[in-house]
């Protein structure tokens, strides 16, 4: 998982969630990101910004050529584990 959890915040045992709009380039890599709904906190929302900077995607596609695109991508922050 790329988008580590601020230790400080799983420590007091605070949740929460942000939206990011990242740039995903013709190669799958992430070349921008801007926060699209806070987290009201700004260690989550930093962490989601390090954390999607890593991020591979396979390349979207328009006749057949790859291009780069704009996606929105969740982020959650979550004691609860994972279904």
């Amino acid at each position: 998982m790329p988008i580590e959890y601020p230790l400080e915040l799983w420590d007091q045992g605070i949740e929460g969630r942000c939206m990011l709009k990242v740039r995903v380039t013709a190669l799958g890599d992430v070349d921008s990101v801007l926060v699209l709904e806070s987290s009201g906190h700004i260690d989550f929302d930093s962490s989601a910004i390090r954390g999607a900077k890593t991020l591979k995607f396979s390349p979207a596609r328009k006749d057949g050529k790859r291009i780069g695109v704009w996606a929105h991508v969740p982020v959650h922050f979550s004691k609860k584990p994972r279904p």
